[in-house]
């Protein structure tokens, strides 16, 4: 494996020597860009539903989003197997976008976030380089790892938020996307999120049953540690009578709610409220892949405002085909909407199923059938 600073460093020469570009931030945005073009030559980038198996790896990435009821599907997605040409890197993004313009500040998102994550990495890895580490210290270089991924997350939502901001032809002031991203690299997963797409890893018990263990937090106005930071910036969180339950963030006001309101606490885009308690703000955490643990599920809010997360384990691990997994998780979805919201329009339902091991383990739950 080409070791990745030589390889990304060696290309911004190239870059910077051919177009005369001087501004080391813009030549390694473009080396990553360049990384990213290939990856989808190669077929190891995914955008569309479908699925991704790079050669040689023990990952295997199935996709599938289908268009709701509410106009436009403003859902997208990426998986770019051999993340910056490194063979145990994968990375997947799923977004959710919202408002008039949604659609375009998901795929906006979508675009620059890879690349940008890399460059961000790369910069932060040569400030930061891994030690050798003796086996007694592996704990020590995960830690060191997940905490340079973490610094490289943190600058690539807020450049990506200015990116948004400052666009003279993405209107974002009253639209955004959620953002739910996780990277794998060897036997680490870090995981990025704002919204409330989930991610749910699917793991083997003490018992041998397989469980799911929820990733993310859903970022939702209501919870305390949002309520806390969206009142000292003067943000209301209300719930409406004729949304009961569902609370969101309103702009200050001592009569009416002065809309619109937004059901999440973190989001890209939606600038009217972005001084009054939403930020862009990820929370990002870490997890180390053991042999137990079998997939991971990310997939947006429609699949699981109808399916719990024991549900979608099991309709993940029982389908016949890996190539299958994704696309049945959201044919169940649609007919779960269909079940339990008579009446309501069905959100955009997507969700990526990236396993991580060559072969399902023989004690996977029976099949079930879908309703």
């Amino acid at each position: 494996m080409v070791q990745f600073s030589s390889l990304f460093n060696g290309l911004a020469k190239s870059i910077s020597i051919k177009n005369g570009k001087k501004d080391r931030i813009d030549v390694g945005r473009e080396a990553a860009d360049v990384l990213a073009k290939e990856a989808r030559k190669n077929e190891l980038m995914l955008s569309y539903p479908g699925i991704v198996n790079g050669k040689g790896s023990t990952n295997f990435a199935s996709v599938f989003s289908k268009r709701g009821q509410k106009g436009m599907n403003q859902d997208c997605f990426v998986v770019w197997e051999e993340f910056g040409c490194q063979e145990d890197m994968t990375f997947c993004g799923i977004f959710d976008g919202h408002g008039p313009w949604g659609h375009v500040v998901a795929k906006r998102v979508r675009k620059l976030m890879p690349s940008s994550l890399l460059c961000n990495w790369q910069e932060t890895l040569a400030l930061n380089p891994l030690e050798p580490y003796s086996e007694k210290d592996l704990d020590r270089r995960s830690l060191h790892q997940f905490d340079i991924w973490k610094q490289s997350y943190l600058k690539t939502f807020s450049a990506i938020d200015q990116d948004l901001e400052q666009h003279p032809s993405i209107d974002s002031f009253h639209s955004g996307t959620t953002a739910l991203t996780i990277v794998r690299q060897g036997d680490l997963i870090v995981i990025a999120n704002i919204g409330d797409s989930r991610a749910v890893l699917a793991t083997i018990s003490d018992d041998g049953v397989l469980v799911p263990v929820q990733l993310t937090v859903d970022l939702k106005p209501n919870l305390p540690q949002e309520i806390e930071r969206i009142k000292q910036c003067k943000g209301r969180i209300l719930s409406l009578e004729d949304e009961p339950g569902v609370y969101r963030v309103w702009l200050p006001s001592r009569e009416t709610p002065s809309g619109p309101g937004l059901a999440i606490s973190r989001a890209f885009g939606d600038y009217y409220i972005k001084g009054f308690g939403l930020i862009s703000e990820p929370e990002v955490t870490r997890r180390q892949i053991t042999c137990r643990d079998q997939f991971a599920i990310l997939a947006t809010d429609g699949v699981w405002d109808v399916i719990s997360n024991q549900q979608a384990v099991e309709i993940v691990s029982s389908s016949p085909g890996r190539e299958e997994s994704a696309e049945r998780l959201v044919a169940h979805a649609v007919r779960a909407w269909k079940r339990k919201r008579p009446g309501l329009a069905m959100d955009d339902i997507s969700a990526i199923c990236l396993f991580f091991h060559s072969s399902s383990p023989s004690s996977s739950p029976d099949p079930i059938k879908l309703p």
